[in-house]
């Protein structure tokens, strides 16, 4: 593995005189997901966040607080979670949220698996709820499960179940997807007005939110997708785009940068960029090819590529797979280095001697700095006298590559943040067998060991413990 952490980087139009109408233009990657029990990207987050609540919600340094649930207790020996709900907190339907709604969500999640479903599978046993209490019981002691249900949006029951299709799910029919897949069914800051999860989606707040709004909120964002880096660049010069992705090529933002009216905003992420290494196709199965590319690619060369100008970095050296700011964060641990020696050395030891076949290093269509470093990949390699074959693959694509070893390629570059605040919210969905065939899994680790050492943290209640382990 090998892996830069990341700052975001976004460019920000400075608007004219305001209007009765707030509106904010945005851009992001397609596919835009705005099902709940499905959503596991950087877009859908955007939507999940402002279209539905959870009952907790993630504070400073990854502390929970408070969120639809104003308290909750936890039993003593950590297998049941009680939680009591705030009242008079308001669906977009203007219907109350209730304990049976928030038992109906888990349900269907769980029911559904997809998108973070597998954070519940084998854990929760049963969820229960009536009026204003919800209670979960675990199979067994999960120390992580309340940060992982920040990813647990709560729909409103009786509407998803009013439009509800036949399916496979009993008499739940289809559980409200194909109604779910084009509008919202929650109670956040905003509501969907349009959704294409190809091209555009306009959400507007919700009036009657129950935390209110600061000031200057817009009433309304329009989030355009997958939008060409070019026409962002001249809609922004043009007054008609007020912020861009964090996807655009560096070349891009410096020009905007130097636009006059619109300037450069930063924030310290805990974004990831890991070029995850597939430990099950050849030649990339051989621990000592993997030893060599991780010494000879270049990392100096990478923060150089994403340095927007002398004051403004887009990144920073990893160190360790649990980003700086993320609790489990290690700081002791060394950034990687290069070492073109001692990279020559490890893959003469290969077990494919001169006949190493060559490797797949697969970037994303849609992410243009991607294919950067794939050259630069390709030229550090060739240095050692690797080869490397780099492919241009769609987004979707590489999901359903992602699902087999031999179709998942050698190499490829996957931009990750954690999706709970926990350090199993990396380690687990990354190196534990069962997350084998996602995204966030293309190593294809699936060792013992991990998985053993992964799970005793996971069953540990007490987070110091867990830290340690």
């Amino acid at each position: 593995m090998l892996a830069i952490l990341l700052v975001g980087t976004t460019v920000a139009g400075v608007t004219g005189a305001p209007r009765e109408r707030l509106v904010l233009r945005i851009d992001e990657v397609a596919v835009a997901e705005i099902d709940p029990a499905k959503s596991t990207d950087f877009v859908d987050s955007i939507l999940f966040f402002n279209l539905y609540d959870t009952l907790v919600a993630p504070g400073p340094g990854g502390v929970l607080r408070p969120h639809l649930a104003e308290r909750w207790q936890v039993s003593p020996d950590g297998l049941r979670y009680t939680f009591t709900l705030r009242p008079g907190v308001r669906f977009h339907d203007g219907t109350e949220v209730t304990a049976e709604d928030v038992v109906f969500s888990a349900q269907r999640m769980m029911a559904m698996k997809q998108g973070y479903s597998y954070l519940y599978d084998g854990w929760v046993q049963e969820v229960r709820g009536s009026g204003r209490q919800v209670t979960f019981t675990l199979s067994k002691p999960y120390g992580p499960f309340l940060a992982t249900l920040v990813r647990l949006g709560i729909v409103n029951r009786d509407l998803v179940l009013r439009n509800r299709r036949p399916g496979k799910f009993g008499a739940n029919g289809d559980y409200g997807e194909a109604f779910l897949g084009r509008t919202d069914a929650g109670s956040g800051p905003y509501r969907i007005r349009s959704h294409n999860p190809q091209t555009l989606t306009v959400i507007e707040r919700f009036p009657r939110y129950f935390l209110g709004f600061v000031r200057n909120a817009p009433d309304e964002v329009r989030i355009s997708l997958s939008v060409e880096a070019a026409t962002i660049r001249t809609l922004m010069a043009r007054r008609q785009h007020e912020v861009t992705s964090q996807w655009l090529p560096t070349e891009i933002y410096r020009a905007l940068d130097e636009t006059p009216g619109i300037g450069l905003a930063t924030e310290r992420g805990q974004s990831t960029l890991f070029l995850k290494i597939n430990t099950k196709r050849p030649p990339t199965d051989d621990l000592q090819v993997r030893r060599a590319m991780a010494l000879a690619f270049d990392y100096q060369a990478v923060l150089d590529l994403i340095r927007i100008n002398p004051r403004v970095t887009a990144g920073k050296p990893a160190r360790g797979p649990i980003p700086e700011g993320f609790p489990g964060h290690d700081p002791s641990l060394p950034a990687p280095r290069r070492d073109v020696e001692a990279a020559k050395a490890a893959l003469a030891q290969s077990k494919y001697g001169a006949a190493i076949p060559p490797v797949e290093f697969a970037w994303v269509a849609e992410v243009p700095l991607e294919e950067k470093i794939a050259l630069l990949f390709q030229q550090n390699m060739a240095a050692i006298g690797l080869k490397v074959n780099v492919v241009k693959v769609p987004w979707a694509l590489m999901t359903e590559r992602a699902a087999k070893p031999d179709t998942t390629p050698n190499v490829v570059p996957v931009f990750f943040s954690g999706t709970y605040p926990s350090p199993d919210s990396f380690l687990y969905s990354t190196y534990h067998s069962s997350a084998a065939g996602s995204l966030t899994s293309m190593e294809w680790l699936q060792h013992p060991e991990v998985d053993a050492l992964l799970h005793r943290a996971r069953s540990t209640v007490d987070p110091d413990r867990q830290l340690a382990l």
